[in-house]
């Protein structure tokens, strides 16, 4: 998955371009919806940095191979990034979670 591919899926779903962020929390990993998105005056990237922000974050998408699940989240979720409320997609990433809970991302 490119960034490319991944903002259009934003894009597609809530209208804006939100920031997407990797947490660890608990043993588990989850993808960050955040509540700011580029095209807000206060955004901290440039829409280059943006978009190499969102392939860095496609790559590890797919080198986990979560990409449908991720998809699948967010197109059929009712939940919005709201200020102080991201939408937050867990990953499945079976037997092979712990060999990413040791890496720094």
């Amino acid at each position: 998955m490119t960034g490319q591919d991944l903002h259009q899926l934003l894009l597609n779903k809530w209208g804006r371009s939100y920031d997407i962020q990797l947490r660890r929390t608990g043993g588990k990993i989850f993808v960050q919806v955040m509540w700011k998105y580029l095209e807000q005056a206060s955004f901290p990237l440039s829409q280059v940095e943006y978009l190499e922000h969102l392939d860095q974050v496609g790559s590890y998408l797919a080198a986990w191979g979560v990409i449908s699940q991720v998809e699948s989240y967010i197109q059929k979720t009712r939940e919005r990034p709201r200020l102080g409320k991201a939408v937050n997609i867990p990953l499945d990433l079976g037997d092979r979670t712990s060999e990413w809970i040791l890496e720094d991302f």
